[in-house]
């Protein structure tokens, strides 16, 4: 049934297309401009003390694109030379990366992000998410490639599932990382015994629980999009969050960067708030780390960090190269700024005011630490103190 269903998706989103592009012909044929709505949406404004309605999925507004204008002749053009690709991919039931549909016109195209702006356009257009399109946003390695370093987001502990008819056996070798799925909605045959989620930011934390066999005493299930999270990290999350019903907790640096990966997974990027109800993660709880961790824990003075004026640029470096197709940043925002930037939006006043008062307090301490500055006390203080305790008293800030 679930194929089927699937089948009539792609065949009235094949119709929808065939319409849009007739629609097109025939006024260009008469001579007329096509005009283009594109619906506006947003997940935050940037005034804590606006009635806004931001939480909403509603459209935020609307951008109209016409020929008659010539700023918006070019996007119109990328948007049809991308639906066009995008037909093909449905057509023939093959997906395609956002990287493998910018080298098909890479000298009309110029830059990714016009590529992904063309798909989010589409998206907002046919009123479907980005893997209706069959677009994902880069191939993973299989796990031969991956257990020999090869780039991938990562999940271990109490869980098996099958995606496209493989199957991820993670219960048979509890420390052992999978390849998180690319292909979420082929996700199937869900099991756990896990009592909960963990995600963390970085692979060389979840690396760390690997050797320490964390999953081994601790019932969980281990989730890292190294970095900033891209679709399949979030949607396969979303995915466990929605089949198993479990506590979700983040441990992420405790630093401006961390903080925007927390609020990525909780309330969704600006780039997708047109997809925002299958991308964020709206029962996650922050279990660190906390500006206050640093005295709770003693962090030793000298593994604290200056919130700098430059900005912490060669994490912001390696974050954007794992994430450079998905979400861009800019590296010229320094941490001061970035900090007194989030404390303005509106969800963090009105949803999550702890989380507001502890960026607020890293912003009067003006420091910031890494999580793997809890190893000063020892190599294993995050997996057999830190994350245990946490849990044991629900440290976590929902």
């Amino acid at each position: 049934m679930e194929g089927n269903f699937q089948i009539s998706e792609t065949t009235n989103l094949l119709r929808k297309i065939k319409e849009f592009t007739r629609s097109i012909v025939e006024d260009l044929a008469e001579g007329k401009s096509p005009e283009i709505a594109i619906n506006r949406f947003r997940n935050y404004c940037n005034d804590p003390e606006a009635d806004c309605f931001c939480s909403s999925d509603e459209p935020k507004g609307r951008e109209i694109l016409t020929l008659r204008k010539r700023s918006q002749t070019y996007r119109i053009d990328m948007l049809l030379r991308v639906l066009l690709i995008v037909q093909q991919l449905l057509q023939e039931n093959r997906h395609g990366s956002k990287r493998d549909i910018y080298y098909m016109h890479p000298s009309a195209f110029k830059a990714q992000s016009v590529v992904d702006r063309a798909i989010a356009d589409i998206c907002i257009l046919f009123q479907c998410s980005r893997y209706n399109l069959n677009v994902v946003s880069t191939w993973k390695y299989s796990i031969t490639v991956l257990l020999s370093g090869g780039m991938s987001l990562l999940v271990m502990g109490w869980l098996k599932f099958r995606e496209a008819g493989r199957k991820f056996d993670c219960l048979s070798s509890l420390s052992t990382a999978f390849p998180v799925p690319v292909l979420v909605e082929e996700v199937e045959d869900i099991v756990s015994l896990a009592e909960y989620i963990l995600v963390v930011e970085k692979e060389t934390v979840f690396q760390r629980l690997a050797n320490d066999m964390f999953c081994k005493t601790n019932r969980c299930i281990v989730v890292t999009g190294r970095g900033y999270p891209d679709v399949s990290t979030r949607r396969f999350l979303r995915l466990l969050m929605e089949k198993l019903q479990l506590p979700v907790h983040c441990l992420v640096d405790c630093d401006p960067y961390g903080f925007e990966i927390l609020a990525t997974y909780r309330f969704g990027s600006m780039q997708m708030a047109y997809d925002i109800e299958s991308l964020r993660a709206p029962e996650m709880k922050w279990l660190g780390a906390f500006p206050s961790d640093s005295e709770i824990y003693g962090v030793p003075q000298q593994c604290l960090l200056p919130l700098t004026e430059e900005g912490k640029i060669i994490k912001h470096l390696y974050l954007s190269l794992i994430h450079s197709f998905s979400e861009t940043r800019q590296l010229s925002l320094t941490d001061k700024k970035r900090t007194e930037a989030m404390l303005l939006r509106c969800y963090l006043k009105r949803e999550m005011p702890q989380w507001r008062l502890e960026l607020e307090t890293m912003l009067k301490r003006g420091v910031k630490f890494e999580i793997e500055a809890l190893s000063v006390h020892s190599l294993s203080f995050l997996s057999e103190v830190y994350i245990p305790s946490k849990i044991r008293s629900e440290g976590s800030f929902h």
